[in-house]
């Protein structure tokens, strides 16, 4: 009896073994589905709280930036980040979290990466690159460029994450994470920065159709607004051109702008505003084009000229006084210039500034050509409205000078005679010949 009893106690000992190792593997499966079950959740309510950002703040970005990096440090367990927007030549930081001084003071500045970073991996085409021992990449901290030694030896950053912002295969940025030990990223959460990058490029896209939608808006209303000014001063130019000028500073964003009219040789200034040099009489007369100055290339076709940066072409900036006069004494850097024209003629120009070098945009350029068409209607309207007047008064006059003739039979004869006069032949009478 007792061997029977044996064995079937070890049995008994294997099977509670057996379903022990079950219960641990069930348990361990269940923590793993429930470690997956509450990080999807968190990556749910992460991507649900940044969409409800993007729902409430439409069109700034700044917000949404914020909460994206505060969502992906906490799920990807991150210690500090940035977002980057990328202008087709330099990254340009729009929001950080947890970067320490020495690094925030690096990234404040517009920055062009060198040669096989990251972010220039990105622009090749990379769409994520991580690095998991950024000083075991270059091996000493002195071979670091200088925004990497700023990441080891102030932020003690040693594991690396970058994601691409694109929008049809254009990149418009990146989202970068550090952590402070070297500790890979894993790919499901290299997949949640994909996806923040992805809500990312969503809000851009947002404003940017919100934006143009309100600059459309905007260029409307001002066009209906100088055509009322129009429609209100019938032959008065002066409101007109001041109302454009303003139009143009406020949409353009410009210092300052000028209106000047062309009688065939001089340039007239007509209207201006915020003119630095208003109180100086000798920079408002009639102007006589410079050979090769800005004028001259009107007067000779051109209809557009922008100059990005006056003091950039240092020979002009030398041979005309006037472009010194500007980049010296009034700091400007950016010009744009359109000509006023009615059927190939020159009538004149509109001329904005800018106090930095920042180019106008295409959108711009074309509301100031705009304007300029509507400047060219109002002098027409004014040179018609001028040459009825000057009719009427003129057959006024001849009117008055027959109703004269009528009520005064002196003044008639005087009149006749003179006629008879005039129209007689050299035969001594009308009929001869």
């Amino acid at each position: 009896m007792t061997a029977p009893l044996d064995d079937e106690v070890v049995d008994l000992r294997r099977a509670t073994a057996e379903l022990q190792r079950r219960l641990d593997e069930a348990l361990a499966e269940l923590q793993i589905r429930t470690a997956e079950r509450d990080e999807f959740s968190q990556r749910e309510i992460a991507t649900t709280e940044v969409l409800q950002v993007i729902n409430s703040s439409p069109g700034d970005l700044t917000p949404v930036f914020e909460a994206i990096l505060e969502k992906a440090l906490r799920v990807c367990e991150a210690a500090f980040g940035f977002i980057a927007t990328y202008d087709g030549e330099h990254f340009h930081t729009m929001a950080g979290r947890g970067l320490p001084p020495a690094l925030a003071d690096i990234l404040r500045t517009p920055y062009r990466p060198p040669q096989g970073a990251p972010a220039q991996r990105l622009i090749d085409g990379e769409s994520v690159v991580q690095i998991a021992d950024i000083l075991e990449e270059e091996g000493t901290v002195q071979g670091l460029n200088p925004v990497r030694r700023a990441l080891v030896e102030t932020a003690k950053g040693r594991t690396f994450l970058t994601v691409a912002l694109r929008k049809e295969g254009v990149l418009l940025g990146d989202i970068v994470i550090y952590r402070r030990e070297v500790r890979p990223f894993s790919d499901q959460q290299m997949a949640l920065l994909e996806n923040f990058a992805a809500q990312a490029v969503i809000a851009m896209e947002n404003a940017r159709l919100l934006t143009e939608t309100r600059e459309a808006l905007d260029q409307q209303t001002a066009t209906a607004e100088v055509l009322q000014v129009i429609n209100s001063s019938p032959g008065d130019l002066t409101p007109v051109f001041d109302a454009i000028l303003e139009k143009a500073k406020h949409l353009c964003e410009t210092a300052f702008g000028i209106l000047q009219t062309y009688d065939g040789e001089r340039f007239h200034l007509a209207a201006f505003n915020d003119l630095p040099f208003a109180n100086k009489p000798v920079y408002l007369g009639p102007q006589t084009p410079e050979p090769g100055g800005l004028l001259a290339r009107h007067v000779a076709g051109e209809d557009r000229i922008h100059i990005p940066d006056l003091a950039a072409d240092r020979e002009l900036y030398q041979v005309h006084p006037r472009r010194r006069f500007l980049v010296d004494d009034l700091g400007i850097r950016t010009q744009l210039s359109v000509s006023l024209r009615k059927d190939g003629v020159l009538l004149g120009t509109i001329t904005v500034y800018r106090q930095e070098v920042r180019p106008f945009t295409d959108k711009q350029i074309a509301l100031l050509e705009n304007f300029a068409a509507q400047a060219v209607i109002a002098m027409e309207n004014a040179r018609l409205i001028t040459q009825t007047r000057e009719a009427l008064e003129q057959q006024t006059r001849r009117l008055s000078y027959c109703r004269s003739s009528i009520l005064h039979p002196a003044i008639s004869r005087r009149y006749s005679t003179r006629y008879w006069r005039r129209h007689t032949s050299s035969a001594g009478s009308p009929m001869a010949g």
